[in-house]
């Protein structure tokens, strides 16, 4: 059973995931067969294998830099799940894909480091193998018998179509030039490629999950430093260094590369002619650069528009409401926004669930104050002081979205299970509050029949501003003869001492739950899923 709802819900993903592999793979081995053919036998000749991996490390990593900025599009991706909304024949199943979008982006960002990596130091041992050739360095322990080919591509003293070693240094008949770091430095893939390194290490680095949590200020400059990413990827292939052989015809490979010192003698042989390597990554990056520009015109646009702040509320656990208002502004139950405050930082935008649901008048969010940003903006709102701040005194905040997630289609089910933890119940919130006024308005249009709802909390002072919602809908429902409509389970993980326990032992009895004041009890402890999926596959058959 497991394997078969394991299949049921992610066949799709299986899918998409094997295809992007298939891709890789088929791009990295068409790359590779082509570096192994006679166009670069030379070079190759020179450097040997690292050479067809280098290039065919680098294609794919062209391949993984086109897709890794649409996931973050988001936008793009709004767009698309409307418009698998409004086709009858896209599945929920190809919906929730669009969900994954930021694991998808975290794993072609691996793909796009191990790559990296690899390409790295692939050329760097081809660059110190072509160092070493153009100082005739090695040569007989590197090329062995074919000695007499290896000295008569050093001696590329030809004209400029005639060379193949990038290393060349300031004075070649002395067999000098240039020290090894720096040759390769003067090189635009030279110095291209170490600033992208740099800006990758940057990258992943500040991408931690501890460097987000705990500095998130230091993840978001850092993670923009995409844009030298990109643009150092547009310009390191532009020098060309890796050239092929134009001439095969005349120039017959299987014979010449025997006779290396009849070159330009015999007629078979003419001198090889070699033309510079094309740039390819603007072929792959153009696209997505220009969608994620548009994406980003759209999301300034959106975030200049006015932003009324009705209300402020100072909710316990240090809980902060916003109660905003803008003109044009349309919302589903779940989504969230992105918020900032330029009193604060001009360039921070913040994720927020809404806890506000499309039938009120205005949209919500509901911030715990747990970190730099969260702290300063609860302090230019007043909320750390006993009296409130008039509405015209409060900063000017900007909002961007709103922007979909799995939870709108929760609407589209029968039966739904809902599981927040802590303040990630925000995202239900509005969910409950948009059910709860569907239902008193009496829309028959209601699909939804029974909603588990699971509210995993680590300490008694989180149930506080929540719980007098619940407690509304409940009644609602109950007085609608649909008691049975929410189930609710709230789990207290921790945070009572011996007192409370007795005290909650004591009211074990009493209609109403000791801790949140709810019909339903509060469960201590945290929940057993695989019973509770059980129990509910039991009671909601197919």
């Amino acid at each position: 059973m497991a394997l078969a709802g394991m299949l049921i819900n992610d066949f799709l993903l299986y899918i998409l995931g094997f295809l992007w592999l298939v891709a890789n793979a088929g791009y990295f081995t068409q790359v590779f067969l082509t570096y192994e053919s006679d166009t670069y036998f030379y070079i190759r000749f020179l450097i040997g294998p690292g050479l067809s991996i280098a290039k065919a490390c680098g294609a794919v990593l062209n391949l993984n830099s086109m897709l890794i900025l649409l996931p973050v599009c988001r936008n793009l991706i709004s767009f698309f799940r409307g418009s698998c909304e409004t086709n009858h024949l896209c599945r929920r199943s190809v919906r929730r894909q669009l969900d994954k979008n930021l694991t998808f982006h975290k794993t072609v960002a691996y793909t796009i480091c191990v790559l990296s990596i690899t390409h790295t130091v692939a050329h760097f041992f081809n660059f110190r193998i072509l160092y070493d050739h153009f100082r005739n360095v090695n040569q007989d322990q590197q090329y062995g018998n074919q000695i007499a080919l290896a000295n008569k591509l050093r001696e590329n003293v030809y004209p400029a179509e005639g060379w193949i070693n990038p290393v060349r240094g300031d004075n070649p008949d002395l067999g000098g030039g240039l020290p090894l770091i720096e040759q390769g430095v003067i090189q635009i893939a030279g110095w291209s490629g170490v600033v992208l390194c740099l800006v990758l290490i940057l990258m992943f680095s500040s991408a931690t999950e501890f460097i987000r949590r705990s500095y998130f200020e230091t993840f978001w400059i850092t993670h923009h430093l995409f844009v030298f990413y990109f643009a150092m990827i547009l310009v390191h292939g532009a020098g060309g260094i890796i050239r092929s052989q134009i001439n095969l015809v005349a120039h017959d490979i299987s014979v010449c590369k025997d006779i290396p010192n009849q070159w330009g003698v015999d007629p078979r042989c003419p001198d090889p002619v070699f033309k510079d390597g094309s740039p390819a990554s603007w072929k792959w990056c153009v696209a997505p650069i220009f969608l994620y520009i548009l994406e980003r015109c759209i999301r300034f646009f959106r975030s200049t528009q006015a932003v009324v702040l009705s209300k402020v509320v100072k909710h316990p656990s240090k809980v902060l409401e916003l109660q905003m208002k803008k003109k044009g502004f349309k919302s589903l139950p779940g989504q969230y926004i992105f918020l900032k405050c330029p009193s604060i930082s001009r360039v921070q935008w913040h994720p927020f669930t809404l806890t506000s649901c499309p039938e009120e008048d205005h949209f919500s969010v509901h911030i715990r104050t747990v970190g730099d940003w969260t702290c300063e903006l609860a302090k230019v709102m007043g909320a750390n002081k006993d009296a409130s701040v008039d509405t015209d005194n409060l900063p000017t905040v900007a909002v961007d979205g709103p922007f979909g997630t799995a939870s709108i289609d929760i609407f589209k089910y029968q039966a739904a299970i809902c599981v927040g933890a802590g303040i990630g119940v925000t995202p239900f919130a509005s969910i409950l509050k948009s059910i709860w006024l569907k239902s008193v308005n009496n829309e028959s249009v209601l699909k939804l029949k029974k909603v588990y709802f699971f509210w995993i909390c680590p300490d008694t002072n989180a149930f506080e501003w929540f719980s007098e919602m619940l407690d509304a809908i409940e009644k609602h429902m109950a007085e609608q003869g649909r008691a049975d409509f929410l189930q609710y389970n709230i789990y207290l993980t921790r945070g009572w001492n011996n007192k409370q326990a007795k005290n909650i032992y004591l009211q074990e009895e009493e209609e109403t739950d000791a801790i949140t004041g709810l019909q339903q009890k509060t469960h201590y402890g945290r929940p057993q899923w695989d019973t509770i999926f059980q129990t509910i596959g039991q009671e909601n058959p197919g």
